[in-house]
Formats: structure tokens, sequence, C-alpha cells
């Protein structure tokens, strides 16, 4: 079995759901990307142009600071990594937790939920923050409320448990 670790970064707790699925799943470590300064819902609301991350995804440069833990990265080989989908991207805090940890030679599979918006240039966009030999895939949209069977299935499409 390859070492697995879901990593997420979750705003309103419905990627975190979704991630502690996953986890189980894959028999996986799991891992938060926690802001430094935690989300308020003023801070969510992308219809106010003058909200946090209206300002942060405006700025593709935004590298909000996450508290850090030490992320199992190093034991991995391959990396669940969830956010909630803004702007057709990742939000920018998951930059800055791929720019923190060596990657190399590491697959990471992505996995989101969103409202309505798809993945969008979310891969491209993500392969800026790591190494050239770290391969990111488009893994798959988990809205609603996925069972644990659909996501165990999806599970073992990636990594065999």
């Amino acid at each position: 079995m390859s070492q697995v670790l879901v990593a997420y970064f979750s705003a309103s707790g419905v990627t975190k759901k979704v991630a502690e699925k996953i986890a189980k799943a894959a028999e996986a470590e799991i891992y938060e990307i926690q802001p430094k300064v935690i989300y308020t819902t003023e801070d969510l609301d992308w219809k106010n142009k003058e909200s946090r991350s209206s300002i942060e995804m405006a700025d593709h440069g935004s590298r909000p600071e996450i508290v850090d833990i030490d992320a199992p990265v190093s034991d991995a080989e391959v990396v669940f990594l969830g956010f909630p989908i803004w702007w057709y991207i990742a939000p920018t805090i998951v930059n800055t937790f791929l720019e923190k940890y060596d990657f190399s030679g590491k697959k990471i599979v992505l996995f989101a939920t969103s409202g309505g918006s798809g993945f969008g240039e979310t891969v491209e966009n993500l392969k800026k923050s790591v190494s050239v030999n770290t391969e990111i895939v488009e893994g798959k949209l988990l809205n609603g409320d996925p069972s644990q069977e659909e996501i165990a299935a999806w599970v073992k499409t990636v990594v065999t448990v």
C-alpha cells in the first residue's frame, strides 16, 4: 500500500467532512491546513469585493499565513489535497501549503467542494507552487454529501488500499 496523506483546507466545514471520508477510505493520515487568522463569515462573502477572500483571490500572489503543525508530507507517496473552489481555482492558502513543503516525486490528487464552479485552472495554478517533478492531477468534485461507499470507490481508482 502507498503511504497516503489527506491534506485539506476547509473554511466552513464542508470540505472537512469529505476529507474525513477520504482518509477513512484510504486508511490515511489526515492534516488540516489551518489559516493563522480564521476566516469569518464576512471574510468569505464573495459578493463583497472588499471581503478578505475577494481581496486574496484577486491577487494570485497572495499567500495567507498558515498555522504549521508539521504536516507529515515526507512519508507520503500520494497526497489527496482538498479545498473549496474559489473563483475557479484553489484558495491561495493552498499555494501557501504547497510552497511550505517539498512534494518532489509525489502524486497530488485534488478533490474539491464547490457551490457550482468546476476546477477551472486549478491544476495549472497549483503546479506553479511545486517542483516540476511533482505530479498534480485533477481528482474529483465532491459536492453534496457523497456516501462513504462512493468515496471509497473513487479512492480505489487512485490508490490500492
